[in-house]
Parts: C-alpha cells; sequence; structure tokens
C-alpha cells in the first residue's frame, strides 16, 4: 500500500502563487509516475500535472505555462518520495480541490486532496 498526504493548499488572489507538496509513504517501491489532479465544483475530476520517474511531464493545456510539476526525495528519508506542484499566476478557475495520485503498474493510490481556493 502506498499513503499520499498532501500539503500547500489555501486561499490566493487572482495572479498569486502556491506550491503543492505530496509525500508518498509505505511500499513507495514500484512507483512508475506521480501526479496532480483536481476537481471544481460540480466538475469531473481532471489531469493537471504528471511526471514519470524518467521525468517525462505532461500538463493539461490549461495550465501550461503557469504550473510546473517536479519531484525529489525526502532528504533523510531514503523510504519517502515527494511531488511538488508550483503553481503560479493562478486564476479563479483554477479552484478545486487538488488530489495527488501515484501510478504503479497495476495500480494507482490516490490523496484525500488540498482545497485551492483563488478569490479576490
Amino acid at each position: 500500500q502506498v499513503q499520499l498526504v498532501e500539503s500547500g493548499g489555501g486561499l490566493v488572489h487572482p495572479g498569486g502563487s502556491l506550491r503543492l507538496s505530496c509525500t508518498a509513504s509505505g511500499t513507495i517501491f514500484g512507483i512508475i509516475a506521480m501526479g496532480w489532479y483536481r476537481q471544481a465544483p460540480g466538475k469531473q475530476r481532471e489531469l493537471v500535472a504528471t511526471m514519470t520517474n524518467g521525468s517525462r511531464t505532461n500538463y493539461a493545456d490549461s495550465v501550461k505555462g503557469r504550473f510546473t510539476i517536479s519531484r525529489g526525495n525526502a532528504e533523510n528519508t531514503g523510504n519517502l518520495q515527494t511531488v511538488f506542484l508550483q503553481m503560479n499566476n493562478l486564476k479563479v478557475e483554477d479552484t478545486a480541490v487538488y488530489y495527488c495520485k501515484a501510478d504503479r503498474l497495476f495500480s494507482d493510490y490516490w490523496g484525500k486532496g488540498t482545497l485551492v481556493t483563488v478569490s479576490s
């Protein structure tokens, strides 16, 4: 099993920035990709950005040029794996619950989500 914990959400004005973090723990061996998805009120969950172990990235068109995904290993905790989402120039339409996802070959895991609210 893999446990995912997101952090970094909050309230920000349009044009502002936030950095989301997601740390994986448990049986992280075999994770081949991690990413971020979001779900706005009344809408379906959608892909925001993903990154493979080989650093291949995929972004939703709506966030290209504004959001950056990165991955890293937490220092001094060799069994943890973290994915970040740097969000710049946030727009009202970016308001959503952001979920972290970790993919293994035959399974995937989701975090509980962190709320991002963009409002003036």
